[in-house]
């Protein structure tokens, strides 16, 4: 379960590599829109995973 640790970062990292790619897109008068949703997915699962986990370990702490 260590693992779960790291896919978040994973999650971010991808999330902001997108914004990015969705930003130079923009600014070049090219279709953002794949970019953006990939983008604004991998923030959510960031969050999400995020949120997950500490409900995980906080529930393997409890007796």
């Amino acid at each position: 379960m260590n693992y779960l640790k790291f896919t978040q970062y994973a999650y971010l990292l991808a999330g902001i590599l997108f914004t990015i790619n969705a930003f130079v897109e923009w600014s070049s008068h090219q279709s953002y829109t794949i970019s953006g949703m990939f983008a604004a997915v991998c923030l959510f699962l960031f969050f999400f995973r995020r949120r997950f986990a500490k409900k995980f370990e906080e529930r393997n702490k409890k007796p």
